[in-house]
């Protein structure tokens, strides 16, 4: 049975990272637009990560232009974007599309993994994804679930 960890991503500068460098860490994976109106849950996910980085979690931000091009063209600018309004620290993957037959796999996989509400395609930014230490797809967020509501159960994952 497949789970996250059998997947590969794109990094920034090209190079693709494996994701069983995470294995038996919590994940909460999130698509990510720069320009949008759920642009300040950076601040949330960062605040989790400040909270929870060392005991285990990780949280992995993919960019999506997909829903009105709410993305920079340039990774650079998306990263620094990200680090000077918000102080993220934690990682940002290259751009990606979460949608369609151009969708990431990791994300056709996510989707697979938890429908949404009326259907499995992810409907806007900022759709989040929490992974168990093993791997699995445990629960799917909405965009305007705030990261704060999540830390119950990310709570779980680490105890």
């Amino acid at each position: 049975m497949k789970t996250v960890y059998d997947f590969k991503v794109k990094m920034i500068n090209g190079e693709l990272k494996s994701l069983d460098e995470y294995e038996g860490k919590p994940l909460l994976i999130v698509n990510t637009a720069s320009k949008c109106g759920l642009t300040p849950q950076f601040k949330g996910l960062q605040e989790l990560n400040d909270r929870y980085h060392d005991q285990g979690l990780e949280i992995l931000g993919f960019p999506c232009d997909q829903f009105n091009n709410q993305e920079f063209d340039s990774i650079e600018e998306t990263t620094s974007f990200c680090q000077l309004n918000y102080g993220v620290t934690f990682p940002i993957f290259a751009k990606i599309y979460v949608n369609g037959e151009n969708a990431d796999p990791l994300f056709v996989y996510l989707k697979e993994q938890k429908k949404g509400l009326l259907s499995k395609n992810i409907k806007w930014n900022f759709t989040k994804f929490l992974v168990d230490r093993n791997g699995n797809v445990v629960e799917r967020y909405a965009p305007t679930t705030d990261p704060s509501k999540i830390e119950e159960d990310i709570v779980k994952l680490l105890s």
